[in-house]
This record gives C-alpha cells, structure tokens and sequence, in this order.
C-alpha cells in the first residue's frame, strides 16, 4: 500500500468510493471538484497495485483543523488502511500549523471509533439526530 496526495484524475474513483461508504450522505463529484480547488483542503490516497483503496481529506485553517472525510473500501477495511490515512492528515494538518484536529463520526460506526480513540482522538459533544436517518454524531478533538 502507498499513500500519496490525490490528483485531479482521481475524483472519479474517489466519488464512487464516496457513494460505496456513505451512499445519500456522500459528496458529490462536484463537492469534491470545489474541494479540490480549494487551497485549505488536502485528500491523502491510499492505493493497493494502482488501485485506490480509501482516501481521507482534511481542511486546515489557522490553528484548527477538520477531517472531512475517511473512507476504506470493503475489502480493505480493518486492517490498516484508514488508519495509515488518519495519521498522514494528521501529519498535514501539523505540517500548516493546526493545533487541534476535530473530526465527526457515527456513533454506530465502532471500528472508526476505534480507530480514532487509538490515534489520540477524545469525544468532546454528541450533536443529536445530526445525520439524515436521525443518528448521533459524535465530535472528537486531538490536540497536536
């Protein structure tokens, strides 16, 4: 596996992997086009034999900075990826100077809980009914 900045060409892929994980509540091709285009916002790829596998994108501003998104093919989940994902944007987050990472998950969702309680991540607050079905959202803060 190799992890590396996405490129134009790669929001395609990236798009249908969006539909695959999080079907009504993915971004659209064009949310990720803007994302693309805007400079806070940095996507990390991860590819198995040129296939990417799971991708994550983090926006940074000033000291602060919010992962966006964290998604890992079926096949490829549990067993390192999105982990690997999570500490390269956090990596870049600590690279343009945030000092604390905020992130939201599902509280359903234990093995990106897991995940991100191992990396550091603490829960600050629920937001209740937050996602379209009426799931909790759990928001997590990492000092860096």
């Amino acid at each position: 596996m190799t992890l590396r900045q996405w490129k134009y060409e790669d929001i395609l892929r990236i798009s249908q992997l969006e539909k695959e994980c999080f079907g009504q509540e993915a971004w659209s091709y064009m949310m990720l086009v803007s994302s693309f285009e805007t400079e806070t916002f940095t996507a990390i790829v991860a590819e198995d034999g040129g296939e990417i596998i799971g991708y994550g994108g983090i926006t940074s501003a000033f000291d602060t900075a919010d992962i966006a998104n964290l998604a890992v093919t079926e096949p490829y989940r549990r067993s390192g990826v999105g982990g690997a994902i999570l500490n390269e944007l956090l990596s870049v987050a600590q690279k343009k100077g945030a000092k604390k990472v905020f992130l939201e998950v599902r509280v359903s969702n234990t093995p990106a809980l897991i995940t991100y309680l191992k990396s550091g991540f603490t829960g600050v607050y629920t937001r209740a009914r937050y996602y379209p079905d009426g799931e909790d959202c759990l928001v997590m803060a990492k000092e860096l």
